[in-house]
């Protein structure tokens, strides 16, 4: 039984040093997170400089918002969000419709896949392509609608305030 006791004790002692730094030596950081590489939540550039796309995926759900200038008359310098009414991403296909603002909606149809950015402190690491149109809707209810071609690209990380080291 004492020799069991004190096997018992060197055991303890054994593992007790291996999780134990040893004297003058720091403990070994716990590896970060790496962030998944199909990740596209983030900034993106929309249509004119200083207008953006927000993306978030969060539990499987895609929400965002997009901020753009006004285009009214009388306040062409003020700033408009618009939310995102629904969206999806099924694999690589992205789609989202914002809600009305001003009488004006926006709907994206397209891809989020890998762009020319080599890490996410990169523009362009992700690039959102597809079809973007535009609904109008006039005094009287009447809407008419605009499509374009479109190419939105990832802001740098540095620039999201994201921890910016590569995958």
């Amino acid at each position: 039984m004492r020799t069991a006791a004190i096997l018992l004790l060197l055991a303890s002692l054994a593992l007790a040093q291996t999780n134990t730094p040893a004297p003058g030596k720091a403990p070994a950081p716990a590896p970060a997170p790496a962030a998944a590489e199909n990740d596209i939540s983030g900034m993106y550039t929309f249509l004119r400089d200083g207008e953006f796309v927000q993306v978030n995926l969060e539990d499987g759900r895609v929400t965002g918002f997009l901020s753009r200038y006004d285009d009214e008359e009388k306040n062409p310098a003020n700033f408009v969000d618009q939310f995102f009414d629904k969206a999806s991403l099924d694999g690589k296909q992205l789609s989202f419709t914002t809600k009305k603002v001003h009488g004006i909606s926006f709907d994206f149809q397209g891809t989020a896949e890998r762009g020319p950015g080599k890490t996410r402190a990169d523009e362009g690491y992700f690039v959102l392509k597809g079809t973007l149109t535009e609904t109008v809707t006039d005094a009287a209810g009447n809407p008419s609608s605009r499509s374009r071609a479109v190419e939105f690209k990832s802001f740098p990380a540095d620039v999201q305030g994201t921890d910016a080291a590569p995958n």
